[in-house]
């Protein structure tokens, strides 16, 4: 085997490796982003503009999905191209966001200083929200 063919055949495996790695991280940061609508210190929407951006570099099919998604599609494409939430959107994001602060500080977090973290991340969200458009 020649020097050429062995150089073609390392570019193809190295492809092959960034492309996984660009497709596992953007994987990574949808599972990290869908955990965020639950647990209320980890973003949801920095993590899954985060993966459309990894998936566009690894994979059409992947990045395709994601803005085509039921739950997240119009949600990602909204922000990006417009930085802005309807207003539906925005209500229920803030109701869940403040009811999941709420409970976990009342029944999981014993903590007051964790308590006020919890706290402080809620009011950073609820100023981002409210300080984007509304469709």
């Amino acid at each position: 085997m020649g020097p050429a063919v062995r150089l073609a055949i390392e570019r193809h495996t190295m492809r092959r490796i960034t492309r996984f790695l660009w497709v596992g991280g953007g994987t990574i940061c949808v599972v990290m982003g869908v955990a965020g609508i639950f647990l209320p210190p980890l973003p949801t929407t920095p993590f899954l503009l985060l993966a459309t951006f990894l998936y566009s570099r690894g994979s059409k099919r992947f990045h395709g999905w994601l803005l085509r998604n039921r739950w997240f599609g119009d949600y990602l494409r909204r922000y990006r191209e417009h930085r802005s939430m309807t207003r539906r959107h925005k209500v229920f994001t803030l109701t869940l966001l403040w009811v999941v602060v709420g409970l976990s500080a009342a029944f999981v977090v014993a903590q007051w200083w964790a308590r006020l973290l919890l706290a402080i991340v809620a009011v950073g969200v609820t100023a981002h929200i409210l300080w984007l458009g509304t469709d």
